[in-house]
């Protein structure tokens, strides 16, 4: 009898231990640059070898992790240089996104990013009042739940494959920049809503202007 694993769990685990890491990494729990040992992640994340390993792969296909000459793996480096090409990418990615978007979106996908916006405003809102790893996960996942929704309408798999993969790529960054007290959130709302009102009015050239300078705020903060 041939006995075959179970790939649907199989998945399932890798999946978990993607978010899992994806989210450390984002945080600064894993440092760029950071070696990432088989046997130290599975201490602390749980998981076999193989599904270790194919979490590592995921997370270099998405540019999170990077694979070394030793055949071992590396968190990505996240140099000036590093951040300034993962944002001019990932502008261009979803200027275009965001113009299809509000070319082929339906009313439901205006009360999405209604939703998203609202949602994030809340998050905004607690993680000023209190400065916790809870509040700041739930920050953080409020503001890629409003990415995502901006785009979603776009109508290209590969284009918000693209830009989920670059903005997984630039959390930490902007992550590191709420640790380090360098946002201004009464700016960052100004930015936001024009935004959305951009998005509501169809206005393409609007949108992509208010997205780019959102955008742009992850590398030259304002304060």
């Amino acid at each position: 009898m041939i006995l075959r694993r179970d790939t649907q769990e199989d998945d399932t685990v890798i999946a978990m231990l993607a978010a899992a890491l994806r989210r450390d990494i984002s945080f600064g729990t894993l440092l760029p640059d950071q070696k990432l040992k088989l046997q130290s992640l599975r201490a602390r994340y749980g998981g076999s070898n193989h599904s270790m390993r194919e979490t590592l792969r995921v997370l270099t296909a998405e540019g999170l992790v990077e694979a070394t000459s030793q055949r071992g793996f590396r968190v990505a480096s996240a140099t000036e240089d590093d951040v300034r090409d993962i944002l001019m990418v990932r502008t261009e990615i979803e200027k275009l996104a965001i113009g299809l978007a509000i070319d082929l979106g339906d009313v439901a996908w205006e009360g999405r990013v209604i939703a998203a916006h609202h949602a994030l405003r809340k998050a905004e809102t607690r993680v000023i009042e209190v400065s916790d790893d809870l509040a700041a996960l739930e920050w953080d996942e409020a503001c890629r739940a409003f990415s995502y929704a901006l785009i979603d309408a776009c109508g290209s798999p590969r284009l918000i494959d693209l830009q989920r993969k670059l903005y997984n790529q630039s959390r930490r960054f902007l992550l590191a920049l709420l640790r380090e007290n360098q946002l201004d959130f009464d700016r960052r709302c100004t930015r936001q809503k024009a935004l959305v009102d951009a998005v509501l009015a169809r206005d393409s050239a609007a949108a992509q202007a208010a997205l780019a300078e959102d955008i742009k705020s992850e590398l030259q903060p304002d304060i």
